[in-house]
This record gives structure tokens, sequence and C-alpha cells, in this order.
């Protein structure tokens, strides 16, 4: 049987309580403002006025996502392929989710809200110090977040050493590319595209 109605879902799987229902903020606490501190990665959702939908990948060092108050962050939108299908969206809608995670950690923390693009002095300045300052922010307003169980990653054993696969058994960025796109020309070895990305870090 397909689901199509919320109250199909809810007969099946029921109502969150306690602190599934009650643990929703809708500003930052010392927490969240440290899980953000650490974290060095996030994954980013957005979506156009056509209901298309995209979830970029963003990452620096910990702290690379700023906080200027209870209900303000600021991401440096880092140098990438021009594609500009995250910022895009954001311009589109202006809203966006935002999933944070810390290597080593099993719990995320989830920020949803409203999102700009901005060229603000006062928001690239907070972006100096980085190896190439970026020529735009993401601005968030936050109208709602929360700590997410660890279930998923410990399902996963996303950290678990013995979980990793050996690397050089996956093909590489550039076999996958050459493959997918029907190139003739040899595939960039994983080496030589290290190197090119280190260029833009």
């Amino acid at each position: 049987m397909e689901i199509k109605t919320e109250s199909q879902l809810r007969e099946l799987y029921g109502f969150s309580s306690g602190r599934a229902k009650d643990k929703s903020l809708s500003d930052l606490d010392k927490h969240a403002i440290h899980f953000i501190a650490t974290s060095s990665f996030l994954v980013m959702s957005t979506s156009n006025n056509e209901g298309k939908l995209d979830a970029s990948p963003r990452g620096g060092a910990p702290g690379f996502v700023k906080v200027i108050n209870k209900t303000e962050i600021v991401i440096p939108d880092a140098k990438g392929n021009n594609r500009l299908d995250s910022i895009s969206n954001i311009v589109e809608t202006g809203t966006i989710g935002l999933l944070f995670i810390i290597p080593g950690i099993d719990e995320t923390l989830r920020i949803n809200g409203q999102a700009s693009i901005s060229t603000d002095t006062k928001y690239l300045e907070l972006f100096t110090s980085e190896s190439t300052t970026p020529k735009a922010c993401i601005v968030i307003t936050i109208e709602e977040l929360f700590l997410h169980c660890a279930k998923a990653f410990m399902r996963s054993r996303l950290w678990d050493e013995k979980a990793k696969i050996d690397r050089q058994s996956f093909p590489s960025m550039g076999q996958m590319l050459k493959d997918q796109l029907g190139a003739s020309e040899a595939p960039e070895s994983r080496e030589d595209m290290i190197k090119r990305y280190e260029k833009d870090l």
C-alpha cells in the first residue's frame, strides 16, 4: 500500500513524545553554540521555487561557521565549481536546512531557517584568516534547531576504523567521471586531483 496522507503515516508510526517532541528550540543555547564551534563539516539542504532539492557538503576548520548571536549564523561560501546550486536556491526561496557534524561524535545538530546571500564586509571580514576570502557569505536566521540522536551514525559505524574500506578498491573520481561522461581521454589520477583541489582549499 502506498501511503499518501499524514494521517496514514501517523497511524503507522504514531506521534513523538517526551524529549523527541520537546527538544526543538528557536535560538542557540550554549550547547548548540559549542556544537557549531567544534564542527568542521555540515550538509546544507535547499530548494528552489519549483521544489527542486539540493544537499551540499560544506567544510572547514572547526568553527568555520560563525555565530553572530543567538538567532544568526554565517557560513562562508568557499570556492567551488561555480554550479551555484545551493546559493541559487537560497536566492529563489530564502530557506535552508543544516546538519552539523563533528568527526567522532555520533550526535548531530539540525538547524532550519531563513537564508540570504551577502557580500557585506561585516560578514566577509569574519573570514579574512582563511586562505581565500569568500566572495559571499550565507547568512542564516534560525527558526528551529535541535540535537539529533546517534542511531544513524551508530548503525552506519561511520567513525569505526573497521568499517572503512580500502580506498584503492574504490574507483577514483576521475575514473567515475570518465565513465559517466563517456570521455575519451585518460582519467585524472587521484593524486593529481588532490593536488589540484589543494590549490583552492
